[in-house]
């Protein structure tokens, strides 16, 4: 796999994954790569005419240069907006590795990176016996960890930060994302931040209410 191919996890849900992997590839894609994203399980789609679509992993897929299928970007759009488990159950599917691992080799194959969004926190399961980690063994992907930056995330970034070395996986850096505008002193939690986590800061996205990843690219420092 290419280095510049990566898993991207946070520090919980509604932290801004979707956002910060869609101005990755913006970002991969300003350096001349080919960049394409992918989001193997959503949880949450509405029916259109050409079947279930997230709304996260339509974002990854127009991003993306050249354009993946959708099929490809998401393996596995479950209806409603649960934890994985759930959502599979009430949707009557099993989420397996094999389908996620082939749908990124064909990714691969058209790409020279592919950006892989994964579900909530980095130790959200996708079924009782498979967890993310096991997606990015698989697929043998480093992982970068956005920090939604609120009351207690340096706590969630330390934990999470622990728990990635601690699975196994790489740790290549971390995106911090101003989710909440009334955040007391947050330029000194993002140093706090700077200080313990021992990987390199990519970059600190805005607040915004309609966030552009294209912009959004341009806060990103790739090394």
């Amino acid at each position: 796999m290419s280095m510049n191919s990566y898993y991207i996890t946070g520090t919980d849900t509604g932290i801004g994954k979707s956002v910060a992997s869609a101005a990755l590839l913006h970002a991969l894609r300003a350096r001349g790569l080919r960049a394409v994203g992918m989001k193997p399980v959503a949880s949450g789609c509405e029916m259109t005419a050409d079947g279930w679509r997230n709304e996260d992993a339509l974002a990854l897929q127009q991003a993306s240069d050249p354009l993946p299928s959708y099929s490809d970007v998401n393996p596995y759009a479950l209806p409603n907006p649960l934890a994985p488990e759930l959502a599979a159950a009430d949707a009557g599917v099993s989420i397996e590795l094999q389908p996620i691992v082939e749908a990124h080799a064909r990714l691969a194959a058209m790409a020279d990176a592919v950006v892989v969004e994964g579900v909530g926190g980095w130790a959200a399961p996708l079924t009782a016996n498979l967890d993310q980690f096991d997606v990015v063994r698989a697929l043998g992907l480093p992982v970068v960890l956005v920090v939604g930056l609120r009351l207690g995330c340096i706590n969630h970034a330390r934990l999470t930060a622990r728990a990635i070395v601690e699975d196994g996986a790489q740790l290549a850096g971390w995106i911090a994302n101003d989710i909440d505008p009334a955040m007391a002193r947050s330029d000194d939690n993002f140093a706090i931040l700077q200080g313990v986590l021992r990987v390199p800061c990519w970059g600190r996205l805005p607040h915004a209410i309609s966030p552009d990843p294209r912009a959004f690219s341009r806060h990103l420092h790739l090394l």
